[in-house]
């Protein structure tokens, strides 16, 4: 079975429910690294659910769409590559909620039968109790394996220039050896992260970080550095992969900050690779 245009563009669900709690919320914190230093009471906040409120990542808006990347669209999954990922938030994250998603595909061009495919997806959360919506999630995949399929040429939204001038603030952020292990139990059971024989059949020689995970790496150092730990302050994120992540590793995210604007990237300074590109992070005004 091959993409067919017609059918992805047509491709839509509606009100799919989703609930989460406290015991979710502090789980995604503690996968992307924080509550490490059990005495640091700004990261206790997101971990610890008996202070006056628990604090949300703004990224964990990722792991409350269910199968955010559907399987059975036509495509060959096994090719398909998770390229950009944006995030806009309306309001902060409840610590738990009853939620109702939307999910579409808002754009497929065709690169040629040599290049494979992009694909736009475009997810929408709302509260079931009232219908406020609370975010939007576009991704943009690569179907390496399916070029050629008739859609109109493109290559989706132009990415984010990150500054040429020096970073103004650097993080480093150490991801754990089992970080891979914690974070898959947000709802990715994808065995590359899981599977040493499996990963290396496929050219890795370990299992490798979920790239969502590396994001939400990348908004912590954010919260962390700029934004002394108050997750009301991002209303938006968005960031494009450019190179898998080895659990251990320690993850650098330089920072450019232009008013309400944060331009980051990340890298594996070991590697000399840099794993994140063109981030944008958009400070609330």
């Amino acid at each position: 079975m091959a993409l067919n245009y017609d059918d992805l563009m047509a491709t839509s669900v509606a009100d799919i429910p989703f609930s989460y709690g406290d015991t979710e919320t502090m789980l995604y914190a503690l996968s992307i690294g924080l509550g490490r230093d059990p005495l640091n009471r700004k990261e206790l906040g997101y971990v610890y659910e008996q202070g006056p409120q628990l604090s949300t990542v703004p990224t964990m808006a990722t792991v409350l769409v269910p199968d955010l990347f559907p399987a059975d669209l036509g495509w060959d999954y096994t090719q398909v590559l998770h390229s950009e990922q944006r995030l806009t938030l309306y309001r902060p994250l409840p610590a738990a909620a009853d939620i109702l998603i939307n999910k579409r595909i808002v754009g497929a061009y065709d690169r040629g039968p040599t290049r494979g495919a992009i694909v736009l997806l475009e997810a929408e959360g709302r509260l079931a109790k009232d219908d406020t919506v609370l975010f939007t999630l576009g991704s943009t995949l690569v179907a390496r394996g399916d070029g050629g399929f008739g859609a109109p040429a493109g290559s989706g939204p132009a990415p984010h220039r990150v500054p040429r001038r020096e970073p103004d603030l650097s993080c480093d952020i150490e991801s754990s050896p089992h970080q891979a292990l914690l974070y898959r139990l947000n709802g990715d059971r994808n065995p590359l992260h899981a599977d040493p024989s499996l990963a290396r059949q496929v050219g890795f020689r370990a299992p490798i970080l979920h790239g969502l995970c590396t994001y939400g790496v990348a908004c912590h150092a954010i919260l962390q550095t700029i934004c002394d730990y108050d997750y009301t302050l991002i209303g938006g994120f968005d960031a494009r992969f450019s190179a898998p992540v080895v659990p251990g590793d320690t993850i650098t995210t330089d920072m450019w900050q232009d008013g309400n604007i944060v331009s980051f990237q990340c890298s594996v300074k070991a590697r000399d690779s840099v794993v994140i590109r063109n981030g944008r992070c958009t400070l609330a005004a």
